[in-house]
């Protein structure tokens, strides 16, 4: 006999279980609602006490960094163990961890800040000691670095004087001379960096990785194998044409030098590592440079694309002193100010036209971030999308278009140096790409085993990928000249990735910005419309986005390699 439920009952018990479901959903929102508010107040609260030692952290290196001495370096150590102490407080982590777990973080925007805040503070879940040791030893490094000179005969050179005899020399013992001088750096820096990485792979064993290497991508949101898979892709892309222009190479520098191909050493090759393009074309860049106002140059420019930098070159220091740090970066002191500053040492050529339109796009990355974004999202959605950003306009600093708008060479000079510019940048893209390959594939390697013959892994790397002989019988620590290695550990793929998404939104702005056609070249000077696509596509979300998520809202697509190809792969 069936079983009849009564019309009434069964609507009553419906009633119920809609009821029942209401209530559960209810209370999980409220739920939700409560965390997420602890959340915001919790984060607000850190936020504050982290932006202050930050803030604090960068005014002492910018101070070290503009008179480096053993005094400066030392109050940028303790600045920076003080910081350390902050994200290594365990209470802290824990909370976050807490917020993390519960999954009842669902706001898009709180959830990526505090998983930007988990991921900022994990490499620091170690005992403080460790982290004070390693900022004391890494600030000694620098410090070493910034003071350093190379000594030639009775000369003290700096970084920019060696560039500058490797590059116009042609006196065979003056060029072999100042090339080892330059080397000299290494035995002094050696064993600190070897020390260096000890305690980062330490750290990183601590925290469940394999090496500093595996930790630094990862915490960074970037998968390992992927990145591997990248530059093998990249290799099997340029290792043929750069075949071709390395022949071109050998051919010009030995008819230059006066010697053999075969007889061809690293200090043939105009820079210090072979990373830049050696002069093997007709045109002298730097003669449309030496007479120019280079800080000038820059601000015109931006202002032309309605990204004015007035405000940020009053708070940078751009020309040469005494013990100040050789090198070139941008630096933002304080996200919430926008006190951005740039450090240069600027001369008249075209190597720093190139890195001061570089720095500056650095800068106005920082300087647009959305301002109701919090501190820790104010930051490029990756290191190599800022990157990218300074590399797309630096290029401009060879290109024929920019040059006319902004130097004033003339239509027919232009026309008549056009198809070189383009193989200067094209060769200076390759050159880059394949010492970019040793940089990348000696750290994965230095942080796998850093106890295997270190010299003997450099410069194998180097004669594979760049295509360099080693100077007969030598066994110096060559690779620990290169300062990356000791104070930018596992970056330098990064400067890679940034040349590939500078041509991705290079062609983004010419085919959909500009509407013009692919690899015209334009200089894209007196165009606001390509200041509003950056800032509103790449600048304002600052870190809301993963940089993939981002790259493809600003384009249309995730990273690839195709249009880096397209603009400089035969």
């Amino acid at each position: 006999m069936k079983f009849l439920m009564p019309l009434a009952l069964i609507t009553l018990l419906m009633m119920g279980v809609i009821s029942c479901g209401e209530n559960a959903e209810q209370l999980r929102n409220e739920e939700i609602a409560k965390m997420e508010q602890e959340f915001s107040t919790f984060a607000d609260s850190l936020e504050k006490v982290i932006a202050v030692e930050y803030t604090e952290v960068c005014t002492k290196y910018w101070e070290a960094s503009l008179n480096s001495n053993e005094e400066n370096w030392n109050n940028y150590s303790q600045a920076d163990m003080k910081f350390n102490e902050i994200l290594a407080n365990k209470s802290n982590f824990e909370t976050l961890k807490k917020f993390k777990e519960s999954n009842n973080i669902t706001d898009t925007l709180m959830a990526r800040r505090l998983e930007v805040m988990y991921l900022g503070m994990l490499s620091k879940q170690i005992d403080t000691a460790k982290l004070n040791q390693l900022s004391a030893m890494q600030a000694q490094i620098e410090n070493k670095y910034s003071n350093y000179r190379a000594k030639v005969g009775n000369k003290d050179l700096t970084d920019n004087q060696v560039e500058d005899v490797l590059k116009t020399s042609k006196n065979q013992k003056e060029l072999q001379a100042t090339w080892l001088a330059h080397k000299d750096i290494g035995p002094v820096v050696k064993e600190d960096i070897l020390n260096l990485v000890r305690l980062r792979n330490e750290i990183a064993h601590e925290l469940g990785y394999k090496n500093y290497h595996e930790m630094s991508l990862k915490l960074s949101e970037q998968d390992p194998a992927q990145i591997e898979n990248l530059f093998d892709e990249l290799d099997a892309l340029t290792r043929d044409t750069f075949v071709k222009l390395k022949g071109e190479i050998d051919t010009f520098l030995a008819a230059q030098n006066k010697i053999k191909v075969e007889q061809l050493m690293p200090w043939h090759y105009q820079n210090r590592y072979f990373q830049e393009a050696p002069k093997i074309y007709e045109v002298d860049m730097d003669k449309y440079y030496k007479d120019q106002d280079l800080v000038k140059l820059s601000v015109d420019y931006f202002q032309s694309l309605n990204l004015p930098i007035d405000d940020l070159v009053a708070k940078s220091d751009l020309f040469e002193k005494p013990n100040k740090n050789q090198h070139a970066y941008c630096i933002n002191i304080d996200r919430h100010a926008k006190d951005i500053r740039v450090l240069c040492n600027v001369v008249p050529n075209s190597r720093w036209g190139e890195t001061m339109l570089h720095e500056y796009g650095h800068a106005l990355y920082e300087y647009h971030y959305d301002a109701s974004l919090p501190w820790t999202l104010k930051e490029p959605a990756h290191i190599f999308t800022t990157e990218a950003i300074a590399m797309l306009f630096g290029r401009m600093a060879s290109d024929p278009s920019w040059m006319q708008s902004m130097i004033g060479i003339s239509a027919g000079e232009k026309d008549s140096i056009a198809e070189t510019c383009h193989n200067i940048l094209k060769l200076q893209q390759l050159v880059f790409s394949r010492w970019s390959q040793v940089m990348y594939r000696f750290e994965k390697e230095l942080y796998a085993n850093p106890e295997q013959d270190l010299n003997a892994l450099w410069w194998s790397l180097v004669e594979k990928y760049q295509m360099m002989k080693k100077p007969e019988g030598r066994d110096m620590p060559d690779w620990a000249t290169k300062i990356h290695i000791a104070t930018s550990p596992c970056y330098y793929h990064n400067y890679h990735l940034g040349e590939l998404l500078a041509s991705q939104l290079y062609n983004t702005i010419t085919t959909k910005v500009l509407k013009d056609v692919p690899n015209a070249n334009p200089g894209l000077v007196g165009h606001p419309e390509v200041g509003e696509y950056l800032i509103k596509n790449v600048f304002q979300p600052g870190k809301r986005y993963l940089w993939n998520d981002m790259i493809e809202k600003a384009t249309g697509e995730k990273l690839t390699p195709k249009y880096y190809a397209i603009q400089f792969v035969d």
